[in-house]
């Protein structure tokens, strides 16, 4: 028993530097998500983090490989530019949840995504870049100087290249920016919060959210993520086993202050990229996750938002780029367009049924 204890440890945890620079590479795009949606909604940033930080390592436990844990970027991108409210957010988050665990557990996901099409996921990929590209370029103008010398330390990230983590060396600017201004920080666990369900606003336009969310879902959090994982560590990560996972940790996470979560694709490249290669990667980034939990509770408030709009835009670029990448661009470009004028939900119909009608023209139905 001890050796076989010994054996699945040796396999899945190891302790070697480069399960912590594979840590820190899962943190590009979620960190400066996370504060611009504590900075701009009602929401508490520890809470958001400790979701982050239990979910890490539930997920490293259960799958035994670096797994990722991020935003769902199309809810956190409405909410960020003030297409959501805040109690619709939340709505869109648990909803998305339900879905994802019931289609998950039936074994629907894998069926139903080639239906979807990868130029429709890449439009709405698109279309929520655009959307957080327009609140960042109008966040950023408020304070022009001050975004400029945000400007400044990405390009200088650029020029030394370092591009992948501009995003998070901009963030660093302006924590640093924000700790100075709050003065003294007092370390303290966030208080155990739970949800009011008077908060929950159930609208039409949650819905709409949630169902462009589940087109991302469905393309990158699921069945790209399980791609990779099999691919770079050998492992066997279904598309379904993965939407049970993001449906189980949204039902039990959002209600106790937590964002809408799931798994990502960028996330394990990134964490693989940065030199993880086991479970531990996931333990060490939990433990980071809650010690900013802990000292991030004065720091919010003072946050330059001219900052945190250069961010946004430096994520915009990054998820647009990825978006762009496309075996039908002047599709992908449509439903992009469409949710940035009209809104994810109905880009993702339109894009579904240009998709198919664009295959039956070609003969490939």
């Amino acid at each position: 028993m001890r050796a076989s204890l010994a054996s699945w440890t040796d396999s899945r945890f190891d302790v070697a530097w480069g399960e912590v620079t594979g840590a820190v590479g899962d943190t590009v795009t979620v960190l400066p998500i996370v504060v611009a949606v504590a900075a701009l909604t009602g929401l508490s940033l520890p809470h958001l983090l400790v979701g982050f930080a239990v979910f890490q390592v539930v997920w490293g436990l259960r799958y035994g490989h670096p797994m990722s844990v991020e935003p769902m970027k199309a809810l956190a991108a409405l909410v960020i530019a003030g297409g959501l409210s805040t109690g619709e957010y939340v709505a869109a988050g648990l909803l998305a949840g339900a879905v994802l665990l019931v289609v998950g557990r039936t074994g629907t996901l894998a069926r139903l995504a080639p239906y979807v099409g990868e130029p429709v996921v890449r439009g709405i990929q698109v279309g929520v870049a655009l959307i957080l590209l327009r609140t960042g370029v109008t966040t950023g103008l408020e304070a022009p100087s001050l975004a400029a010398l945000a400007v400044v330390v990405a390009l200088g990230t650029v020029v030394t290249g370092h591009r992948e983590v501009a995003a998070l060396a901009v963030l660093g600017l302006g924590a640093a920016l924000a700790l100075g201004a709050a003065g003294p920080i007092t370390p303290r666990l966030p208080a155990l919060t739970v949800l009011d369900p008077a908060s929950l606003t159930l609208s039409r336009n949650a819905v709409g959210a949630t169902v462009g969310q589940l087109a991302m879902t469905v393309g990158n959090a699921a069945v790209a993520t399980s791609l990779l994982v099999e691919e770079y560590f050998d492992a066997d990560a279904s598309p379904d086993d993965l939407s049970t996972s993001m449906g189980v940790m949204n039902l039990l996470a959002v209600p106790f202050g937590a964002m809408p979560m799931c798994h990502g694709s960028g996330g394990v490249a990134g964490k693989y990229a940065f030199g993880a290669r086991t479970a531990t990667s996931n333990l060490i980034l939990g433990g980071l996750y809650l010690l900013l939990a802990v000292v991030a509770v004065d720091a919010v408030a003072a946050f330059p938002m001219a900052v945190l709009g250069v961010v946004l835009v430096l994520v915009a670029l990054e998820l647009g780029r990825s978006g762009l990448d496309t075996e039908d661009p002047w599709l992908t470009g449509a439903v992009g367009v469409t949710a940035l004028l009209v809104n994810v939900g109905v880009a993702f119909g339109v894009g579904i049924v240009g998709y198919h009608a664009l295959k039956r023209v070609r003969g490939e139905d």
